[in-house]
């Protein structure tokens, strides 16, 4: 069965907050995972130790459990894989430029 790394919804309307979660892929958003690994928390928040006044999102993670499921073929999502590429755990992605199809010269 395939597995993957995504974010499952909590928190209230315009108050988002995301459980990382492993899942089977087959499975709906918020149905039970296979193991929690982190949260997200992707409303901007001032840091109380950063005196530049910049703001924030919060990523807390397991970063030993989501190396193991990541070398076991767990597949992260592109949301997940920002956050992964974050903490240094994958590397980024490239950013594509235009569309994937090349146009046909005239």
């Amino acid at each position: 069965m395939v597995l993957k790394l995504r974010l499952a919804r909590f928190g209230r309307t315009n108050a988002p907050f995301y459980n990382i979660v492993v899942a089977h892929a087959r499975t709906a958003r918020n149905s039970k995972p296979l193991e929690v690994i982190g949260t997200y928390d992707p409303i901007p928040k001032k840091d109380t130790y950063d005196t530049t006044g910049a703001m924030h999102k919060d990523i807390k993670l397991d970063t030993t459990r989501a190396k193991y499921w990541i070398g076991v073929g767990a597949q992260p999502t592109e949301t997940v894989w920002r956050l992964l590429s974050y903490v240094n755990i994958l590397p980024a992605k490239a950013k594509s430029k235009g569309s994937a199809a090349p146009k046909p010269k005239a």
